[in-house]
């Protein structure tokens, strides 16, 4: 059978989800726990590949297996192999052709800053440290013009193939107390899409850049004129939504 699974990680200390030679990630961790747990290879596939240091609270996965007992066994008896960064938060049966990457109709991400006057060591592992004053009126401005279909390749590269365009449902930033967080919610995403845009979206926001130069920016494809791309820790993949869901 197919089981479908929701997964949440710290990504600190890992090469991202994808497995690769010369790191570890998160999908050789949960490859190693099936297979323990099962006793036969459990290839993953997943929603998408967090890149290094990215964190997840709804990255989905997908694995065939011919376990006999109730799903929360299953995932009982991994989160007990599993290393602490990483949990199955939830687990059910799939068609047999469900694929988390290919049915998946939206993603969302969210970039969190703190804002504290003095960087703070209990904040540093999940947001950026940004100790300047913000616009966050031009930010604002700067982040809806990303609503709509547009083609993003000023601020990444396509995982496969050429096509650089996307459709964004929603890109806000929503301000807590010390906190600034910027939510983005897409069909889907470039890779280092989310931080090149939050990278941009600081200089709008330090007023070294207009909103409408941010603009311009993306209408005309400048990626030169884009980014940089802001550190990894504050990254957190949040959901991922399929038909049934919408």
């Amino acid at each position: 059978m197919r089981v479908r699974a929701v997964v949440a990680y710290d990504g600190t200390g890992y090469g991202g989800f994808q497995r690769q030679k010369n790191a570890p990630s998160i999908q050789a961790e949960l490859e190693r726990a099936l297979e323990k747990v099962t006793q036969t290879p459990c290839p993953v596939l997943a929603s998408g590949r967090t890149d290094a240091g990215v964190h997840a609270e709804g990255q989905v996965i997908a694995f065939d297996t011919a376990w006999q007992h109730p799903l929360s066994d299953l995932q009982r008896a991994l989160n007990a192999v599993l290393p602490s960064q990483i949990a199955v938060l939830q687990m059910e049966v799939a068609t047999p052709t469900f694929h988390p990457r290919y049915d998946a109709l939206r993603r969302a991400y969210r970039y969190t800053l703190y804002r504290g006057a003095v960087r703070h060591p209990l904040a540093a592992r999940y947001s950026l440290h940004v100790g300047h004053t913000l616009n966050l009126e031009a930010m604002q401005a700067a982040a809806s013009m990303l609503v709509g279909k547009h083609d993003f390749a000023a601020f990444g590269s396509p995982p496969v193939g050429e096509n650089t365009v996307r459709e964004v449902y929603g890109a806000t930033w929503i301000p807590q107390d010390t906190w600034l967080y910027f939510d983005i919610e897409a069909n889907a995403f470039l890779y280092r899409m989310v931080r090149m845009l939050v990278g941009s979206l600081l200089r709008v926001g330090y007023d070294v850049l207009s909103p409408e130069a941010f603009g311009e920016i993306l209408g005309r494809r400048e990626r030169r004129k884009a980014g940089p791309a802001v550190a990894p820790q504050g990254l957190c993949l949040r959901y991922v939504s399929y038909a049934a869901e919408t």
